[in-house]
């Protein structure tokens, strides 16, 4: 089946099961399942009872799709994503994103976890990704283009709001949240980096480094959607202070910076 025709068919079976239009897209990473206490939820969708949708297999992620109002706006979560280490093609890793498109969803938040290769950055910090640098070994768009989701090549020119950055920017200034603005590396994983990778990374100014999200968001620029995404420092890989890390630690360090997150995101979600 066409990727289009799968579309069409999952979006026809969440349309009869949810009382809501969303208009705003949330996808939740590694840890940040504290979000999911932001939205007054009015359904619930398992991702295994969804036509044509992957299950995610990474702990942390609980694997569900949850529509409901967040400042009275209405939203569509996903409480978990794919990855492409899952061993997921990159059309299945980006196909929510795709369904959100067709539900009427015009802007799509992201979070995620991310290793920090700046000097500045602490685990726990905070960092809106003003741009990125796309690692991975393969393209979402690769293949034949189909002109009813979006143009064959996609301008990247802005793939994160500069709108949506400053009002997120101004949001954490009055809740005296300290944030940080910079560059994401996405790479393939599931390995944590090497300090040598972490070193490259940095030098080709990149400021954290995960494994997910750009793929997402190339999807959405695809859709001519509005993006936004942050991501909470995990670990650390600045030169000197390489530690050892587990996705135990990552995610406990998620969770506890979390709520700072949920707060930002909430009050952005009513000023949009």
């Amino acid at each position: 089946m066409a990727l289009y025709d799968k579309i069409v068919e999952t979006t026809s079976f969440i349309l009869e099961k949810i009382k809501i239009k969303p208009t705003v897209g949330i996808v939740l990473g590694s840890g940040l399942g504290d979000l999911t206490n932001t939205i007054t939820v009015t359904t619930r969708l398992a991702y295994k009872n969804i036509p044509h949708f992957p299950v995610s297999t990474v702990e942390g992620h609980t694997g569900e799709l949850l529509f409901g109002t967040i400042a009275d706006k209405p939203i569509v979560m996903m409480s978990g994503r794919f990855h492409y280490y899952e061993g997921y093609s990159m059309h299945e890793v980006t196909f929510p994103i795709r369904v959100m498109k067709a539900l009427g969803v015009s802007t799509v938040i992201l979070s995620n976890a991310s290793g920090g290769m700046n000097p500045k950055l602490q685990v726990g910090d905070i960092m809106i990704i003003n741009d990125h640098i796309n690692l991975f070994p393969e393209h979402p768009l690769r293949g034949k283009n189909d002109e009813r989701l979006g143009t064959r090549f996609p301008d990247m020119s802005e793939p994160y709001s500069h709108h949506l950055i400053n009002l997120a920017t101004d949001i954490a200034q009055e809740q005296d949240l300290p944030i940080h603005i910079g560059c994401y590396a996405g790479l393939q994983g599931p390995t944590y980096e090497t300090p040598a990778e972490y070193n490259w990374l940095h030098t080709i100014k990149a400021d954290i480094v995960g494994m997910s999200t750009v793929p997402e968001v190339i999807v959405a620029k695809h859709g001519n959607m509005n993006v936004f995404a942050a991501s909470i420092v995990t670990d650390l890989g600045v030169t000197g202070q390489v530690n050892t890390v587990s996705h135990e630690e990552v995610l406990a360090a998620a969770n506890k910076a979390a709520p700072k997150l949920a707060n930002l995101v909430t009050e952005l979600i009513k000023r949009i």
